[in-house]
């Protein structure tokens, strides 16, 4: 029997809750539960798998809610090239040894895998796709010795480590993690592209063997200056925007630029740009700049530059009615101001 307000008369005991492990509180980003037994998985209701050929050298199986691997009984597919399993609920990597010598392309992006283990057979790899997951320490890649392309976006990471012996990587994606220094980088003498956006840098620093680099982004950053890029002779592509960057200086040995992003920065003289001829688009919005001379002496002769970004500027603020007009006035060559593009008369 039961009344009105669901008392049935029984003795209430008061309960606590006891954490195991209380140190998770104390300090959750150290915490790892990388000894602990694996968590049970439940096999899948259905083979998802079932109606693709054994030959099949592609598979897609986005957003499926597939929590364990092993329940798709990959070791059939002989042929497979490329996986990607995207947006499902994988915690572990648990992939048959079948795959391989064909598995070239993984892709795990938005998963829920905390620990980077169980790659070390597919020495074939060269893309592996591990963002938006919950990783904390790059390890356990080093014999994947053909990776060209390697993500790690919006994870846990606090330090660059484990990339020993990637001689061959092209692009590293390491954006929206939690690292403070770039370092451990000396091996990776062929890479193109480094994304580093979203984290708690402070110094550009150990750059120096990256003599092929193209592209270095570091957006949304702690930097205060551009600096330790003298050696990047081949750099065209420079992401530099929401710092607190007061100057532009150190582009001296950078004649290859072709983009540069200063943008949200703290910088109110445009200068030491004129060496940079190559350069076809300047990102400069919302910074300090005011002088349209300055815009002209260091812009005017750029004959590839075909894109700039003022708004935000006292160059834009102060008359915004003939601010387009005066860049027009300065840049003829320039074909789009801030987002428009300009009117051919």
């Amino acid at each position: 029997m039961k009344d009105s307000k669901g008392w049935d008369g029984k003795l209430r005991v008061e309960r606590h809750a006891v954490l195991a492990n209380p140190e998770a509180l104390e300090d959750p980003d150290e915490y790892s539960d990388e000894d602990a037994p694996p968590v049970e998985q439940i096999e899948a209701d259905e083979d998802l798998l079932e109606d693709f050929e054994d030959d099949v050298d592609d598979i897609d199986l986005v957003h499926c809610r597939i929590s364990s691997l092993p329940a798709l009984h990959l070791e059939r597919f002989t042929k497979l090239e490329k996986l990607c399993l995207r947006q499902n609920e994988i915690t572990r990597i648990t992939l048959p040894e079948s795959l391989a010598p064909t598995l070239t392309d993984l892709d795990l992006y938005d998963n829920m895998i905390a620990h980077i283990r169980g790659l070390d057979h597919l020495t074939n790899l060269t893309s592996l796709d591990l963002s938006f997951n919950n990783i904390k320490h790059i390890k356990n890649i080093s014999t994947l010795v053909k990776l060209t392309d390697l993500y790690f976006v919006q994870n846990r990471i606090q330090k660059i480590e484990g990339l020993e012996g990637l001689k061959v990587l092209r692009n590293l994606e390491l954006g929206a993690n939690r690292i403070r220094d770039i370092e451990n980088l000396d091996d990776l003498t062929a890479l193109e592209e480094l994304w580093l956006g979203k984290n708690k840098i402070t110094e550009i620093k150990n750059v120096t063997p990256l003599t092929n680099l193209k592209i270095l982004s570091l957006p949304s950053n702690r930097l205060t200056s551009i600096s330790g890029i003298s050696a990047l002779t081949n750099l065209e592509e420079l992401y530099l925007s929401h710092n607190a960057i007061a100057n532009i200086s150190g582009l001296d040995s950078n004649p290859n630029l072709r983009v540069l992003d200063l943008s949200s920065n703290q910088i109110s003289r445009l200068e030491n740009l004129s060496h940079l001829t190559n350069l076809e688009e300047l990102w400069a919005s919302n910074n300090q700049l005011e002088s349209f001379d300055e815009v002209d002496k260091e812009l005017r002769d750029k004959e590839k530059l075909t894109t700039v970004y003022f708004e935000g500027n006292l160059l834009q603020t102060k008359a915004p009615a003939l601010y387009r007009n005066k860049v027009r006035l300065a840049l003829p060559q320039v074909q789009q101001i801030d987002a428009t593009y300009v009117r051919v008369s």
